[in-house]
């Protein structure tokens, strides 16, 4: 299918896919059963696309740190709570500090710019932050040096802050002038803010980050959108029963003189179960190549940087969607082994979700597959709409289903035969 002829790219890159998934769970609630939605009269199973989003995430960061594909050596983020453990870490590896003494003045430092650690009794969490705070890969490095750097001046400032927090805390207020904390030297503070910000992760300029806790520390309203999937017909679970053997018990079975050291070591180590999910999903994405500009050229990059960052982001984000996949339950059901039935891309002035074609569930019948109807349904609905917008492309199609490219064949659509080929 061909795009409109005489049109500049426009503003939003629409995916839309078709995946089948059988016998998983990749994600669950806090009960740990599938997810599910109440949608077009009848239940639907749900993979949430905060699940998704960290999937593809990390799914382009890896490829990057490998040296794999457009955004090789380009920066990447981490989201952790672990910062000041990766600021000691550093400082006592790579500056020579005291184990103690760095992980102090990393806790009190970030604490002073405005994060809030956990609950210093419950060793767990002391260190942690209570927030989850996406930054370049690199922060814990460059605000360590900025720390070994000014040593003395952080190591005094360090001292009555901590000696300033003791007071405040015996007695007991929240509102006491006498026993604030001293500020940070504003020197200090800059490097670490600076060190905080988005600067020129490609990860943080997609997916964008929220950080409340630092007024002056820039958020970054993501270039991507993301809906949840779900199934296109009603939802089937499964309550799986497994029995998992213990070998000791078994061995000493096996080689038992009799009968009575047979039955002692009769029975399964362990029994429990476990919530299964099958079915064909529905789920989309888009990237608003705008946006994704300007998040990249406000984290200092310069125009021609810019785009080629953005053009590689692109690719690798349309190559994340289609490839990556929740990690949950990865290796007892092997659920990120699994190829799309079918990917539609197309342009648009705006975004476009599909998701009302598959309001009324799909009831499979005779020998035409779920898949087959639902890819059937979503083009039909696809050209319907696009015969009467003139802000959307007619993109372009790629499956890995044989059955599926049959069927496509069928309704005069070409299909591509590689990822690369779903951008322009």
């Amino acid at each position: 299918m061909s795009a409109h002829v005489g049109r500049t790219v426009p503003q939003y890159l629409s995916l839309h896919l078709l995946e089948t998934a059988v016998a998983v769970l990749p994600v669950r609630d806090e009960n740990n059963a599938p997810k599910s939605i109440v949608y077009g009269g009848v239940e639907r199973h749900l993979i949430t696309s905060q699940a998704r989003r960290r999937a593809e995430r990390v799914y382009l960061r890896d490829r990057a740190n490998a040296g794999q594909g457009p955004l090789a050596g380009k920066a990447m983020g981490v989201r952790t709570r672990e910062w000041a453990l990766k600021v000691a870490h550093v400082l006592e590896n790579e500056h020579g500090w005291e184990q103690d003494e760095a992980l102090s003045t990393a806790r009190s430092v970030l604490e002073a710019v405005g994060l809030k650690f956990g609950d210093p009794k419950k060793r767990t969490v002391a260190d942690l932050t209570k927030v989850l705070l996406f930054a370049p890969a690199d922060t814990g490095s460059r605000i360590a040096e900025e720390l070994h750097l000014e040593r003395e001046s952080v190591r005094a400032w360090e001292k009555e802050y901590t000696e300033a927090k003791a007071r405040k805390a015996e007695k007991g207020t929240k509102k006491n002038d006498e026993e604030k904390p001293p500020s940070l030297p504003k020197h200090v503070r800059t490097a670490v803010l600076t060190a905080l910000a988005p600067r020129d992760a490609v990860d943080i300029a997609l997916y964008g980050r929220f950080l409340a806790e630092i007024a002056d520390s820039p958020n970054v309203d993501g270039a991507i959108q993301s809906g949840h999937a779900f199934t296109v017909h009603e939802a089937e679970l499964t309550d799986d029963f497994y029995a998992a053997a213990d070998d000791a018990k078994l061995d000493r079975q096996e080689n038992a003189l009799d009968f009575l050291d047979t039955a002692d070591d009769s029975g399964a180590g362990m029994t429990g179960y476990q919530a299964l999910i099958s079915g064909t999903f529905y789920r989309h994405a888009v990237l608003d190549r705008r946006a994704l500009r300007v998040n990249l050229r406000t984290a200092g990059m310069a125009e021609e940087q810019a785009e080629v960052a953005a053009v590689g982001a692109e690719t690798e984000f349309v190559r994340a969607f289609v490839d990556a996949y929740p990690h949950a339950k990865k290796n007892s059901t092997a659920s990120k082994g699994s190829l799309p039935a079918l990917v539609l891309a197309f342009e648009g002035d705006r975004p476009f979700n599909y998701g009302s074609a598959f309001q009324k569930p799909i009831e499979e019948t005779g020998d035409t597959s779920t898949a087959e109807l639902a890819t059937r349904r979503l083009m039909k609905h696809h050209r319907f709409v696009c015969a009467r917008r003139s802000d959307i492309t007619e993109g372009r199609v790629l499956t890995y289903d044989p059955d599926i490219d049959t069927l496509l064949s069928g309704l005069d659509v070409e299909s591509v035969t590689s990822v690369e080929e779903l951008t322009s």
